[in-house]
């Protein structure tokens, strides 16, 4: 899906057309100075020239302990409860295939990170979509006895990519319960801990009690800390799965760079002074965009957390007319609902990846195409 929009993309901009690019999620911010300065002085360290810790740098380990003691009041053992992972999809894709055998299920949202269900399927095992609740939480009573009793790892992702869906303690406490029930291992992919507004602090599901019995959770320095082509995350929480997913990352590579393993380390270490100019200028791009639209008629609520509005395409077009439409009418590129399953059909997403003037300017536009649309329609 991605391949495809990237070539349609690349035909618009081979006439010579101006593009508008709120498709992908890459930000667009610089990597914080602190960070910087950390990668521009460990590079003369020799010791880089080795290979890196295959479960994570003693600095790293300690960082991440810290900042999830801070952050979250939670406390993990450095030593068995934490792996570095070269960007959490590359860990979230492993994890699947760490755990998962042919013919069995992994539970994921029915809207969800393509990585999910693309692991899934490379493991030989089969993705059970599960339906969403109109508020955004997962309906779990939808699946029946014989799937569940298939399933090995059932997957949460809040904040929600795409969707922007946030959820309280309590509904991860729920999720905690159900795996727990059911022998499941909960993986719970965490990429937005910090971009959230108005007040909502984003709850991590190890801070459920006990959670850690069932349940693992990965972090990232991509979103948060404007550091996506740095490639550091972590996992953290019950320590068989850790342990296993480390076995397997041992047989296929040498874990993760040590330069990035200290940038993180720069970073987790500085979170409470990086990540608040961060928020604030998605938080004012997020308010651009929303004004935009509201001015333009559409109803257009603002997010609580993450960088992206998840938006219903206009009656009558499909995905791909309208993001043809868009890209044609008004210079503006967007990312399909249906490149998120096929439960996003019917919607698209628009990502808070360029200043809130240039915002503005791809909301008037996606006003102006759906206006144009209908007119065409009559």
């Amino acid at each position: 899906m991605f391949y495809e929009l990237d070539a349609r993309r690349a035909a618009a901009r081979a006439t010579g057309q101006p593009l508008l690019d709120v498709g992908i999620g890459s930000p667009d911010g610089p990597i914080p100075p602190v960070v910087v300065e950390t990668m521009q002085r460990v590079a003369a360290d020799r010791s880089l020239s080795g290979y890196p810790y295959f479960q994570g740098h003693p600095l790293f380990r300690e960082a991440v302990a810290g900042y999830l003691h801070t952050r979250f009041g939670v406390t993990i053992d450095p030593a068995g409860e934490l792996l570095a992972l070269a960007g959490s999809k590359e860990g979230i894709a492993e994890l699947i295939l760490a755990h998962t055998n042919p013919g069995d299920v992994v539970l994921i949202p029915a809207v969800y990170y393509p990585v999910y269900a693309r692991a899934t399927l490379l493991a030989g095992a089969e993705p059970v979509y599960v339906p969403f609740l109109p508020d955004g939480c997962l309906d779990l009573d939808a699946l029946d006895a014989a799937t569940v009793a298939r399933a090995t790892v059932m997957i949460v992702n809040y904040p929600g990519n795409p969707t922007t869906t946030s959820v309280s303690l309590d509904e991860l406490a729920r999720y905690v319960a159900f795996a727990e029930r059911h022998g499941l291992l909960l993986l719970s992919d965490l990429a937005y801990s910090e971009l959230s507004y108005d007040g909502y602090a984003v709850p991590s599901v190890l801070q459920v009690p006990g959670a850690s019995r069932v349940a693992v959770e990965t972090h990232t320095c991509s979103k948060s800390f404007n550091m996506a082509g740095v490639r550091i995350a972590f996992l953290a929480g019950n320590r068989e799965a850790i342990a296993r997913l480390d076995a397997y990352r041992a047989n296929i590579g040498y874990g993760v760079s040590t330069l990035a393993q200290l940038a993180g380390a720069a970073a987790f270490t500085h979170h409470a002074q990086i990540v608040p100019p961060i928020v604030a200028e998605y938080r004012a791009r997020r308010d651009a965009i929303v004004t935009a639209f509201t001015a333009g008629g559409w109803h257009v609520p603002a997010p609580t957390a993450t960088m992206y509005l998840w938006l219903d395409v206009p009656p009558g077009l499909s995905d791909w007319q309208w993001v043809d439409a868009l890209i044609e009418h008004a210079g503006v590129v967007v990312t399909p609902g249906m490149a998120f399953g096929d439960a996003g059909r019917g919607k698209f997403r628009v990502s808070f990846v360029q200043p809130a003037e240039q915002l503005v300017r791809a909301a008037e536009g996606i006003v102006a195409t759906a206006a144009w649309s209908t007119a065409q329609r009559r």
